[in-house]
């Protein structure tokens, strides 16, 4: 099954803020992290739901590159 595209306006109005939909994307692809409780109100430390998190993350976070592999993949970012 090919995964559906979303633009970053797209991914925007997954913020956790207005809708219960908390969505990130990192590394091209689209994450759905509405179920963890550490983004419940749409934002993470310093890090906020929808966005690309790609640089944010390689720059400065304690995590590796497999952060997001718990959560479902639901689409990929347009570039």
């Amino acid at each position: 099954m090919e995964l559906p595209t979303y633009t970053k306006a797209q991914l925007a109005l997954r913020n956790g803020q207005d809708r219960d939909e908390v969505w990130v994307g990192y590394q091209g692809l689209v994450y759905d992290v509405s179920r963890s409780r550490l983004w419940k109100r749409g934002n993470h430390y310093e890090h906020w739901a929808g966005q690309d998190l790609t640089q944010e993350l390689q720059q400065d976070a304690p995590h590796t590159e497999h952060v997001f592999d718990k959560f479902p993949v639901i689409g990929r970012l347009a570039t």
